[in-house]
Parts: structure tokens; C-alpha cells; sequence
């Protein structure tokens, strides 16, 4: 049996790994790491993660680094809990379609919003901007699950729902937040009655957006 180590901060994007792994009742050794202290910059975590961010999943002394790749990682390690279609199928291809899309419109809007001074510009520009493209794809997502869900991938739940999920938390305090939209208020409301989803919240001691 492998071995697990996952160096992580709370309500990061370290948090869908996490959960992933409680949801899988995968045996694991946290690692907390204090971002205000930039623990995530010094020199023995950039030798596991040379970009200096959370998450990185420690598997048999083998580092793996991007929240989203660890997660496609699980959900083909641990093949019977089903969070991941069989290859080959047009429902693999959707699922990596929306953990794709997750990736390069969502996470670097959501970078835009709560780091607007990174990009040239305007900061209110900037962040109109990023608010725009996030609310556009909410509106997508609602449409999906509107006409195909109650998941992303129809009625069987994904990998792709947890990394979703964890999108939608961050923006709980955006003008128009995700659970703005109904059938992803009600997809919102399935994962978070996962016991997997109270267990993340209590170790990591979250509190908004329960």
C-alpha cells in the first residue's frame, strides 16, 4: 500500500485533494503549512514543489504537485469508489473536458479576482473582468447540470464535482456567488452532505460557506 503525505493550507487549493482523500478513506499524514509565514517558499518544500504553492501529495517519497493532476491521480488509483469514467468513454473525455476547464478559465479568473494587482491594468478592470468570465462559466455550468445533471457527468458523481465544488467555495463572497444559480446551488447542496465534506471542515477548522 502506498504511502501518503499532503503538505497543505485550509480553504486552499490544497482543499479538494484533501477531501478527495477523506472521501476515498485513504490513509494520509498532513502537513500544514502557514502560507502568512511563506513556509510555501522555503527551501525544503521548493525542492518538493519547485513553484512554491500548495497542494503536494508525497506518494512513496515520489512528489506530485497541481491540485487538479493529484486529483485525476486518485480517482484512477482508487478505480472502485467510481469517481472517474472508464477510458476510453465519451464520459472520460467529458470529465476531463470539465476538470480542463476548471483549470484554464476558472482558477486564473478566480487569480485575476483575489489578486488583481499581478495583472498590467486597472485593479477594478481587472477584477470586472475576472468577475465576468467566472459568472459566465457558472451560467455554463447551470446549463449543464440544468439539462444533464444532477452531476457534471449525469447521475453518477465525479472527481470533476469535488474540484467544481471547490471552485464554488471560492466564491462565496463574490458579488454573485456560484449557489447563485440553482441547479448548482443543488449540486452544491449534494456534496456538501458528503460525511467526507464535514470531516474536511473539521479538521481544517473551515467555517464559511458550511
Amino acid at each position: 500500500m502506498s504511502t501518503y503525505t499532503l503538505y497543505y493550507a485550509p480553504g486552499s487549493a490544497s482543499l479538494v485533494v484533501h477531501w478527495l482523500m477523506l472521501e476515498l478513506n485513504v490513509p494520509h499524514t498532513l502537513k500544514l503549512l502557514d502560507l502568512g509565514k511563506a513556509e510555501h517558499k522555503l527551501p525544503a518544500y521548493l525542492a518538493l514543489n519547485p513553484a512554491g504553492v500548495v497542494p503536494t501529495l508525497v506518494v512513496d517519497n515520489q512528489p506530485l504537485c497541481e491540485s487538479a493532476a493529484i486529483v485525476m491521480y486518485l480517482a484512477d488509483a482508487y478505480p472502485d469508489a467510481g469517481l472517474a469514467p472508464a477510458v476510453g468513454s465519451i464520459a472520460r473525455g467529458q470529465y476531463y473536458q470539465w476538470i480542463c476547464l476548471c483549470v484554464n478559465v476558472l482558477m486564473p479568473a478566480f487569480r485575476a479576482w483575489f489578486y488583481p494587482s499581478e495583472i498590467p491594468g486597472e485593479e477594478s478592470a481587472v477584477k470586472l473582468h475576472a468577475q465576468t468570465r467566472i459568472e459566465s462559466f457558472w451560467q455554463r455550468v447551470d446549463a449543464q447540470l440544468s439539462a444533464h445533471g444532477p452531476f457534471l457527468l449525469g447521475e453518477q458523481i465525479s472527481a470533476a464535482d469535488f474540484v467544481l465544488t471547490m471552485l464554488m467555495r471560492w466564491s462565496r463572497n463574490m458579488p454573485k456567488p456560484a449557489h447563485t444559480w440553482p441547479a448548482i446551488a443543488a449540486l452544491a447542496a449534494r456534496m456538501k452532505a458528503l460525511p467526507s465534506f464535514a470531516a474536511l471542515y473539521r479538521i481544517e477548522e473551515l467555517t464559511e460557506w458550511a
